[in-house]
């Protein structure tokens, strides 16, 4: 039987573009002879509808348009994921459809309640061996622990955390024997490193449960913060049969495979293991797909940056970069920028040529026939769209120095941005003036340091804004999740803005993209970037400000981080450890850098509350609409912290 995946890049309640990539993926499927496909979880809503799944006219709304895809199923089996409302509890279920015709609803069993998931929320499980019957309209089918079977072929259901639970407790374990083939419809979020566990995973599967088993995952950047990789992953008995390549720009990627359910079982040989993850090349591919998604699904014209020159800002504007880069290489840069509907149909003709299919992913180039090199035609084509998508301004005062400028400067012209430079001093003077008149008193860096520094970060802010809504486009904030932990910003500031992309992945992580970015992605201008200690530059030169200076080293920083909320230590377990693994430090030293750590935390959750929306990119983050929640006043450790 040839059976398929689909990974599918969908919208939360957009039932017309959710349908539309549902029959796409479809007609892929019966053009390619596929007799079995498996669509992603909850695809038919999307994953992303959060408290929406708790009303009535939800689930109702999905089960009707599931009725608009039965006529797509003729002459195919096919599993489409939607909610399921019944006696006041929804239930996340998988609808097998095969010549028009609703087989039955298969129900997850297990619920994601960890990290970034809060399923119990909106779901309640459904219990092993168990069914009942769904209604509608005078029809009415089997829900619940169920197998199906088509054309001889027996095969049951794990919907994504099914999979994630210990094997003498997953569906999976009461399928041995008794099924083909296991089926997994999933909406499992990316983190780096994570395809590696997630294939170990499949692959064990297959062998311990002797079965085949068919895995898809959602695709893209769906809702807002969470990111998908489009996985989609076919094992039999231990061996590997199918994987596609992960983070794809398009909306649906359907892959199929020949499996032989006539031949005996053969013994697995041990899995072999993946290449180490290259987790600095996962995070480009990530967050370039999920800027590009974000972009299209807010309906913006682009993106505008405060370039200062800084580590956090040349990071994003390469990732803008990338987006058009990696976009345009898969897509070809007529679909890229039909995609991204910043663009006339004039525009596309005159940057892409003709729309004509392009061949084994070869890009058309510019109009320009004396470029000859089609590398440096199409890179030519990617600074002329990163013109049209990303805007950058350097804002400088008399703190700024000509190293950042230049770090800025020639970092926006290397990837074809929009640059701006004007100063900000004049506004500065006019608040501070105004502040000092109205207390009859000077305001001096020996007696309002903070307040001077935060009021250059703020007057930053309504230009960039101004900027950014002149050219209705999102407004790129910069915050990394170091400056998060230990609330190192100012609000309606540095921190101002639409999307904070990178505030999920900690200081020391962007310095090392940045020097891998240098060399293995050709950007020779971030040279500057990486030649500078990361600074705020808020205070006056002759200071030589620096941000370890001001917080601690951002390796030590990122480890307390970790050990405190990702590990969940207390305040003298962290220390303890970073003790024993930083034995040459002064012990007082570390002392200080713990309860400075913990101070700062407690005092700014409020602003951590207060971040534009940031991607989900690692095993964890600081966000507290997405990982991790802390009371914004709280006795902030003070007994424990004491006791050290």
């Amino acid at each position: 039987m040839r059976i398929a995946g689909a990974a599918l890049n969908q919208i939360p309640i957009d039932w017309t573009h959710n349908l539309r990539t549902i029959r796409e993926a479809i007609e892929q499927a019966k053009a390619a002879g596929v007799e079995l496909l498996c669509l992603p979880e909850l695809c038919l809503t999307g994953y992303g509808c959060e408290d929406l799944f708790l009303s009535d006219w939800l689930p109702e709304s999905a089960l009707a348009h599931l009725q608009q895809v039965r006529p797509w199923t003729e002459g195919i089996c096919v599993v489409v994921g939607l909610p399921v409302r019944l006696n006041h509890r929804t239930y996340n279920t998988a609808a097998v459809l095969r010549d028009g015709q609703i087989l039955g609803f298969a129900a997850k069993q297990f619920l994601a309640n960890d990290g970034v998931h809060y399923e119990p929320r909106f779901f309640h499980p459904w219990p092993a061996g168990e069914t009942t019957m769904v209604q509608w309209e005078g029809e009415e089918w089997t829900l619940g622990d169920l197998i199906f079977e088509h054309r001889g072929v027996k095969f049951g259901f794990e919907i994504c955390e099914d999979a994630w639970r210990p094997d003498d407790v997953r569906p999976a374990c009461r399928l041995r024997g008794r099924v083909d083939l296991i089926v997994n419809p999933s909406a499992s979020h990316f983190a780096m490193s994570k395809t590696d566990v997630r294939y170990k995973l499949v692959l064990n599967a297959s062998r311990n449960f002797q079965c085949t088993y068919l895995y898809a995952n959602l695709l893209g950047n769906e809702a807002g913060r969470m990111i998908y990789d489009g996985e989609i992953l076919v094992a039999r008995n231990g061996h590997l049969l199918l994987r596609n390549q992960l983070m794809s720009f398009k909306e649906v990627d359907m892959e199929c495979v020949d499996v032989d359910f006539t031949q005996e079982q053969v013994r697995a040989e041990e899995i072999q293991p993946l290449p180490a993850p290259d987790e600095l090349r996962e995070l480009n591919q990530a967050l370039s797909l999920a800027l590009f998604d974000y972009l299209r699904k807010a309906r913006s014209r682009g993106f505008v940056l405060s370039l200062s020159g800084g580590a956090d800002s040349c990071m994003c504007a390469v990732a803008v970069a990338e987006m058009v880069r990696l976009g345009c290489a898969e897509l070809g840069t007529a679909e890229f920028m039909r995609r991204t509907g910043c663009f006339t149909a004039d525009d596309i003709t005159q940057l892409a040529g003709p729309a004509t299919p392009v061949p084994d992913q070869q890009q058309p180039g510019p109009k320009d026939a004396s470029l000859s090199d089609p590398s440096q035609q199409q890179k030519t084509v990617n600074q002329q769209l990163t013109a049209r998508l990303l805007t950058c301004a350097y804002q400088g005062t008399v703190n700024s120095s000509d190293d950042t400028y230049t770090s800025a400067k020639e970092l926006a012209d290397s990837i074809g941005a929009m640059f701006f430079n004007w100063g900000i001093d004049e506004e500065v003077t006019g608040y501070v003036g105004k502040i000092e008149q109205a207390l009859a008193r000077p305001l001096t860096w020996q007696t309002d340091d903070l307040a001077l520094q935060n009021i250059q970060a703020r007057v930053r802010a309504p230009g960039i804004w101004l900027l950014a809504n002149v050219q209705n486009c999102l407004l790129i904030t910069t915050s990394n999740r170091s400056e998060a932990s230990v609330g190192y910003c100012t609000m309606d500031g540095d921190t101002a803005g639409s999307i904070s992309p990178i505030a999920g992945v900690d200081k020391d992580f962007v310095k090392q993209w940045l020097r891998w970015a240098e060399t293995e992605l050709n950007y020779p201008a971030l040279r500057f970037v990486n030649g500078l200690q990361p600074t705020a530059e808020l205070r006056p030169l002759e200071d030589k400000q620096t941000d370890e200076r001001d917080l601690m080293p951002y390796v030590i920083l990122n480890r307390i981080e970790r050990l405190a909320f990702y590990d969940r230590f207390s305040p003298r377990q962290v220390l303890n450890v970073l003790q024993e693994e930083n034995s040459a430090t002064d012990p007082e030293l570390l002392k200080t850098y713990v309860k400075r750590f913990y101070s700062l935390w407690s005092r700014n959750q409020w602003k951590r509350e207060r971040y534009a929306p940031a991607f989900h990119l690692d095993d964890y983050n600081v966000d507290p609409r997405s990982w991790l929640r802390f009371p914004i006043l709280s006795g902030g450790f003070t007994e424990e912290l004491n006791g050290l």
